[in-house]
């Protein structure tokens, strides 16, 4: 049974020939490929110790994967924000580091330039970023400063045209391959929140360094590190937004980043369903295969309960999303539940597979492993919590920004390039 099914109401024809698309890449050129990569990945030495992806990555590009959301007049494949989902959602079912690569690309850094740089930062830096020909990165977190973002530390001093920039980024997606980061620094320390900028700064500059962080628990086959920016001169010409605006742009990201997050959760929870029907189909105890005894049957459904939902929640904010609608509290629900779902979904894959899902014989373990980073990243799981309530009682409302994600229009994203 294809459960990816039953949601014309939200998808159309070319979302599922895109799901097919994303599906036998990640199939192809991953799947094979990925047991060894994670093994690889957990003994890292260096930056250029996973051969593995930039290949990958630049395949990514060819395809469209990189810039599908983005009009085509900047280099995008020129879909809708559901596409956005459908890609995150079949990458994830292979692993999760291929989805991590559209969080910081395209949900946190290509969208924010869309929705907040100028015309011409749009054609210098999104149009290669969409197109795939240069890798972006998104830097907010910092060694003391995690979901308390304001806490931050990096500066940016003002000298004429340009910005002094010194200050360290911690989990950084991507950190030792990124061309561009978008880093937020603090331009006025007194003022809090609302001294707080963001500028596009690329690797080139000089004073900009990265290192890789050894022995995650999990997405082993994908870059995190630090980025350390040392005296770095930043032209004005690279600040997005108005100075101050920083924090607003940081968090309109995140209903972007949280999005893509929530989809790949769901690929996760598909992948975790269907290696336990294969496995409860083929493995037998007392004479019969064990999906047929009620505990297997009752962790599997609770797996379909858990993935219907989880895309149900997250096609809703796509859906608001293409329609322009403010939606920070249908994302940051979806984050939520589709996360801590993925990795219930995982740990009873695993549970099914018995002592064979502890080893890596089976893909079941780093499911488990990647899930679990999910609940942390892009805003841990009692952020969310505490997100929900103050939106229903009212204590949260929707600060007013100077620039909206653009709503969907067919017309102008498929437009010539």
């Amino acid at each position: 049974m294809d459960l990816t099914a039953n949601y014309d109401m939200f998808l159309g024809p070319e979302h599922n020939l895109l799901r097919q698309t994303v599906r036998n890449f990640a199939e192809r050129e991953v799947a094979p490929y990925i047991r060894e990569w994670d093994r690889s990945g957990a003994k890292a030495e260096g930056p250029e110790d996973r051969p593995h992806l930039r290949p990958i990555l630049k395949r990514m590009g060819e395809l469209g994967f990189l810039g599908i959301c983005i009009p085509q007049r900047y280099g995008g494949a020129g879909m809708d924000y559901l596409a956005l989902a459908v890609v995150c959602e079949e990458l994830e079912r292979v692993d999760s580091f291929l989805r991590v690569v559209m969080s910081v690309h395209t949900g946190l850094n290509s969208l924010s330039l869309l929705q907040w740089g100028t015309e011409e930062q749009k054609q210098r830096f999104l149009v290669p970023q969409a197109r795939g020909e240069k890798l972006a990165a998104y830097c907010l977190t910092e060694p003391n400063s995690g979901t308390d973002a304001a806490a931050m530390q990096a500066t940016a001093r003002r000298d004429g045209d340009v910005y002094i920039l010194n200050g360290e980024k911690i989990w950084i997606s991507l950190a030792d391959l990124a061309d561009n980061f978008l880093v937020f620094a603090k331009t006025d320390p007194a003022a809090g929140p609302r001294g707080i900028t963001a500028f596009i700064v690329e690797r080139t500059m000089p004073g900009v360094s990265s290192y890789p962080i050894h022995g995650k628990l999990g997405v082993r086959a994908g870059n995190t590190g630090g980025v350390v920016f040392q005296d770095v001169r930043v032209p004005l010409s690279h600040r997005l937004g108005e100075e101050g605006e920083g924090f607003k742009i940081a968090m309109a990201a995140l209903d972007n980043g949280r999005y893509t997050v929530a989809a790949g959760a769901t690929g996760l929870i598909q992948a975790s369903l269907e290696a336990s029907i294969r496995y409860a189909r083929e493995r037998q105890t007392f004479g019969v295969p064990i999906g047929e005894h009620q505990l297997v049957k009752r962790m599997i459904s609770h797996m379909v309960r858990k993935l219907d939902t989880s895309r149900l929640l997250v096609y809703r904010a796509g859906w608001m999303k293409n329609k322009g609608i403010r939606n920070t509290r249908e994302t940051t629900l979806a984050k939520w539940h589709a996360t801590v779902s993925s990795f219930e979904a995982a740990d009873d894959a695993l549970q099914i597979h018995g002592a064979y899902g502890y080893a890596d014989e089976y893909p079941v373990e780093r499911y488990l492993r990647n899930a679990r980073g999910a609940i942390i990243y892009e805003g841990t799981r009692e952020l969310q919590e505490l997100l929900q309530a103050d939106f229903v009682m009212g204590y949260r409302k929707y600060p007013t920004l100077r620039c909206e994600l653009p709503a969907y229009d067919p017309e102008l994203w498929e437009g010539e390039a």
